[in-house]
This record gives structure tokens, sequence and C-alpha cells, in this order.
């Protein structure tokens, strides 16, 4: 029984470790929306696309509306490459939702997280932006954290993940939540020693 217990605790740990360490979110204290200081507003604030595009869409919109930002970015390249990218698809989606289209920026040529950094640091850094926040999903929000941050370093970037169709609290409970959980992990292991590598 004791060595049961023990094993129950040490699994909740581990959930609870991986879901913190995969989702870190900066604006957990800012009930109140922007105000000062950590809830202050940003310069932009950037989704990625991926996993449950529209999901992570939906998330950039409401922080817009509650005006975390005047600016939305959205990044992302076509599935199909017959069809309009996927930025092309959120800024829709937004426009549909009351966004001026003249408040969106678009990066339509990125396939991968680190091409999602590169292409749309690029616009940041043209831009002058200095303070912006990233929208993935939950799984992905650590790993997307460390490209953008290794590709704008001089950017501050305030997380801010989202749940959606793959991923909740509850991902643990679901064979598709360990496979987006230990898959992140992986990459992200790769990613830092390519970060290694580069700095060395």
């Amino acid at each position: 029984m004791r060595i049961l217990i023990t094993l129950m605790v040490v699994a909740a740990l581990v959930i609870l470790g991986i879901s913190i360490y995969l989702q870190p979110h900066d604006l957990t204290t800012c009930r109140q929306g922007p105000t000062s200081g950590n809830c202050g507003p940003v310069d932009a604030i950037v989704v990625v696309s991926g996993g449950d595009t529209v999901a992570r869409t939906k998330t950039g919109i409401e922080l817009y509306k509650k005006g975390w930002s005047q600016t939305l970015i959205f990044s992302g390249a076509a599935l199909d490459k017959s069809g309009p990218s996927n930025a092309a698809a959120m800024r829709e989606i937004a426009v549909e939702a009351g966004v001026s289209p003249e408040y969106i920026l678009i990066d339509e040529s990125s396939e991968t997280t680190i091409e999602n950094a590169a292409n749309t640091g690029d616009i940041v850094k043209g831009r002058g932006y200095e303070k912006i926040i990233l929208v993935t999903s939950g799984y992905h929000q650590r790993r997307a954290f460390l490209e953008f941050q290794r590709r704008a370093p001089d950017v501050r970037i305030l997380n801010f993940p989202t749940n959606d169709r793959d991923w909740s609290g509850w991902w643990w409970l679901t064979p598709r939540g360990w496979y987006l959980a230990s898959g992140e992990l992986v990459k992200i292991a790769v990613t830092s020693l390519q970060g290694g590598f580069e700095r060395g």
C-alpha cells in the first residue's frame, strides 16, 4: 500500500512538473487586463499556427479586444499549398471578429516553429517592438518561447498558452496528451542542444 501511494505521489508530481514546465504563463496575475508593469500593454500579440489554429487565433483576438495591443501578428504557411496560408486564414477570422485589417500583420511562409520565430522575429525587430505576447497551445508554449527568445533576444516575450482540442488541464488522461507532451520535451532537448552548439 505504501509503495502504491508513493507511486501515485511521484506520478502526480511528474504530471504537475510537465504541466508547469511546458506551459509558462506570464499573465496569470493580470486578471484586470492591461494596467502597468508586467501587466502593461505590449507592442504586438503574436499568434503562431499549428495544432488547433482556430483556438490559438481566437485567444489572440480576445487579448487584442481586451486592449493588450493594437497589433496582431499571425504566423504560418499553408498546410494545403493549393489554398490560402494559415496566417491569411487567421487574419480572416480576426477581420470577421471585428479587427481592422490595418492592425494585422502576417507571416505566410513559416512551416516550423523555428521559422515562426525567425520570420516573425524579423517583423518584430524591423518595427522596433520591444515587448510582445506570444500565443500558442499549452504544450507548445515553452518550445515556441525558447525559439523566439533565441532569435529576438532583445525583445521581452510574455507567454500566454491557450487550451484547445488537443490540450487542457486533463491532458495526462489521454494518449494524445502524453504523445504531445513527450514529443515537446524531446524537441526542447534538441533545441537546447542546438543552442549550446550555436553558442559554443
